[in-house]
């Protein structure tokens, strides 16, 4: 019996000094992908989240600009990592929704190649034309794009980016087909807008309201339903003629398929903390992003946004006929 009893006491003190040897994440830097150029909504939004939640993990959460092909590029990266929660991406409606519709030979399903963390911010879309477009709201930009199509441009993040996405739902709408000018990210694309080498672009909130409060760009029409109180100014798609002209952007959290359970709730802790923070809010509701209420900050809530983005955005896409080979 006192054998028995002598290699019970020393099994158990060998597991327990396992135990107590066993990392707690996070024990190094953690990376967050953003798909695109620096600049961008994408960018902004990660940033914001990845220093708050530096500090709560405890650990750098760098953040990492990978562009090219509209995001994929990226997300790609992520989606092909090790599933040790060290290698994140900050993904977007193009990325994660419009990029099934695009891409016959996409290297991930936004659906089952990723393990959801959290909706970080939703954006409102918006018009703006660079400040020497001869238009002074967007009923006079509509009909002077039916006219000028041909000659007109737009800029975007890139094909399959959620500013591409909105411009080219606007185009099916109005029933043109201006010039397309991808960029690498829409920070490249704003850029371009302000030195006038396109003639508008399609952006979420978060990274062009700066531009309109400036008046370096002309802010034609909100796509949502109400007027956004960072540019009470500018009107709604209703209110100029055209409310079916309906699109919000997100951004969201992911991890790699099979990241363990217990990292991703750890990581959804820290970023559900991030939104609760009254600096982190601020930055991101003066920039007119919107902000997910508790349901909407879940894990599961992201999935059912990434199934029911594709199911709207999909058929866009394909009935404009634009692929990416």
């Amino acid at each position: 019996m006192k054998r028995i009893c002598l290699a019970l006491a020393a099994t158990l003190s060998l597991a327990a000094g396992a135990f107590a040897q066993t990392p707690v994440y996070p024990t190094r830097q953690i990376t967050l992908v953003v798909p695109f150029a620096a600049g961008g909504t994408t960018d902004i939004v990660a940033r914001f989240m990845a220093e708050h939640m530096s500090r709560t993990l405890g650990q750098a959460m760098i953040v990492e600009n990978l562009a090219g092909a509209g995001g994929t590029t990226g997300a790609t990266r992520v989606a092909k990592a090790s599933p040790d929660g060290y290698t994140l991406l900050m993904g977007n409606l193009g990325t994660q929704a419009a990029s099934v519709g695009l891409y016959p030979k996409l290297a991930y399903d936004p659906r089952t190649d990723f393990e959801p963390i959290m909706n970080s911010a939703s954006t409102p879309m918006l018009v703006v034309a660079r400040k020497d477009l001869p238009v002074s709201d967007f009923r006079e930009f509509v009909a002077y794009l039916k006219a000028n199509a041909a000659k007109l441009n737009y800029g975007s993040g890139g094909v399959g980016s959620t500013s591409h996405l909105t411009c080219l739902f606007l185009d099916s709408l109005l029933g043109v087909k201006p010039q397309h000018v991808p960029f690498r990210g829409s920070g490249p694309a704003l850029n371009a807008l302000l030195g006038s080498q396109v003639d508008y672009v399609c952006d979420q909130t978060v990274a062009i309201v700066p531009t309109v409060q400036a008046k370096e760009g002309k802010g034609l029409v909100v796509a949502v339903k109400n007027r956004l109180s960072v540019i009470p100014d500018v009107p709604t798609a209703a209110e100029q003629g055209l409310p079916a002209f309906q699109a919000t952007g997100w951004n969201a959290m992911f991890a790699p398929k099979g990241t363990p359970r217990e990292i991703v709730d750890k990581l959804n802790a820290s970023a559900r903390a991030a939104l609760k923070d009254e600096t982190t809010r601020k930055r991101l509701l003066e920039l007119g992003a919107e902000l997910p209420d508790e349901a909407g900050q879940s894990p599961a809530a992201l999935g059912e946004l990434v199934r029911s983005e594709i199911e709207k955005w999909v058929p866009v896409i394909r009935n404009a006929g634009v692929t990416v080979p």
